[in-house]
């Protein structure tokens, strides 16, 4: 564990809001609250460090680090729910480019991780309501994935999986980080 930052946090302390959310909802409800409840959860897995903190491999041999997490979920909501479910020709990578393939997680940098967070936080507001206007959850989405239909149910029940995996990364890192540890 390392010394407390002095430096600014990225993300600032904030309420944790989140619910169980709708326990006997419809399908539709409880994919989009756990969806949502993991988007919180990043931010709050974040939230109280500063840039060289978010940018830290923390867990050898691992080059991981929790900036590299929000650059990668960024390209993941961004593919999903704009290339795939909309049929988006002119979404551009964020980090992962021809040169570097792996950028979200390779190419961090404590001089761009406030801007890696603002873009995370506004591709949400996108894919929120593109999701939001989609409301057929059995019927084939716009785009293919690899060629294949793919409908939204399949979609939404796949960024749960992501977020779920990365949110276990980013519980270690951030422990690695400053021994915060939570839920």
């Amino acid at each position: 564990m390392t010394e407390p930052s002095t430096s600014a946090p990225v993300v600032a302390e904030h309420e944790d809001t989140r619910s169980d959310g709708p326990m006997t909802g419809d399908e539709r409800a409880v994919l989009d609250h756990w969806l949502d409840l993991y988007r919180d959860t990043l931010l709050l897995k974040v939230a109280g460090l500063d840039a060289e903190q978010l940018v830290r491999r923390a867990v050898p041999p691992s080059t991981m680090s929790l900036a590299g997490i929000v650059r990668h979920l960024t390209e993941v909501e961004a593919y999903w729910l704009r290339v795939v479910l909309l049929d988006e020709q002119d979404v551009p990578d964020y980090y992962c480019v021809p040169d570097s393939p792996d950028g979200d997680f390779d190419d961090v940098d404590a001089a761009t991780a406030a801007d890696d967070v603002a873009a995370y936080r506004a591709e949400l507001v996108t894919t929120r309501a593109n999701t939001a206007s989609w409301t057929d959850l059995a019927a084939p989405v716009r785009g293919l994935r690899r060629g294949r239909p793919v409908n939204l149910r399949w979609i939404l029940t796949h960024l749960v999986e992501e977020y779920a995996r990365h949110l276990g990364h980013a519980d270690l890192l951030r422990e690695a980080v400053d021994g915060r540890t939570g839920y």
